[in-house]
């Protein structure tokens, strides 16, 4: 019988030795995802000293507002909250190191030109400040026209717009004795909204409006807010607080407290 050749088996390498003759690959480079830019801030306060009736309550104010930000100014009343809004509507001179809002230089604003800061801001007081002998549509011109807008046609439609976010569409021709508190309330949102402002400024707006009232009125300008519009609300509202939470500055003790830091 003739010898059968054993077939020829090819010698298993080493693990060890395997993996020192493989061409290693080339390791992934990780490469680092640049953080998302921050907003420019549309608000900045610096060692800004806050008064009422020229007493010093609030010394050394530091605040920064990003652009699109919606921010709750919380207190006891008589803490400064208002005050601050007036420094920055400029309603009250700005005393420190810096104050910016919107592009002005609140240090440096002259007079002339603070109604055209206030173009820039939607401002919404507690008490509304409608102009009661005036329907809706009156109290809308108005302000239009204070802001120099000529065309009647553009002014009415605008006004339509604005209403027409508020849920106003149809009481244009009321007068404020006719409206409830909330549908007066929504008017001077309508009014702050006419100029598309870049920020809003809101002093208590549910201060004298019912839980239900309040909080359509809070949904309204968190609505405007995701539109991106930057609005600092001071407020003492909790409930309304908690269930649209936002950046929070607390006033205590006479000094800021800010949620986010």
């Amino acid at each position: 019988m003739e010898p059968v050749d054993e077939p020829q088996v090819e010698p298993q390498a080493e693990p060890e030795i395997e993996a020192a003759i493989k061409p290693q690959e080339e390791p992934q480079r990780q490469v680092a995802t640049p953080a998302p830019a921050q907003p420019a801030p549309i608000i900045s306060l610096k060692n800004i000293d806050i008064y009422q009736k020229k007493i010093l309550i609030l010394p050394k104010v530091n605040m920064t507002v990003r652009k699109g930000e919606f921010v709750y100014l919380i207190g006891k009343t008589g803490s400064g909250k208002s005050s601050i809004l007036k420094v920055l509507f400029a309603d009250v001179p700005a005393k420190g190191e810096e104050a910016i809002v919107a592009g002005y230089d609140l240090k440096k604003i002259k007079t002339r030109q603070i109604p055209y800061l206030r173009r820039k801001l939607g401002i919404i007081f507690q008490d509304y400040q409608l102009l009661s002998d005036k329907t809706v549509m009156e109290n809308l011109l108005f302000v239009l026209k204070a802001t120099r807008w000529k065309d009647l046609n553009a002014m009415q439609n605008r006004i339509e717009e604005v209403l027409g976010l508020v849920g106003l569409g149809t009481k244009d021709f009321k007068y404020p004795h006719q409206l409830s508190g909330g549908e007066q309330q929504r008017v001077c949102i309508a009014r702050a909204l006419l100029n598309n402002p870049d920020i809003i400024l809101a002093d208590e707006p549910t201060g004298n409006l019912d839980p239900l009232t309040a909080e359509e009125i809070f949904k309204i300008l968190h609505d405007i807010n995701q539109q991106g519009t930057t609005v600092v609300m001071a407020t003492h509202n909790f409930s309304m607080i908690d269930k649209f939470a936002s950046r929070t500055i607390c006033i205590e003790d006479g000094k800021l407290i800010d949620s986010m830091l």
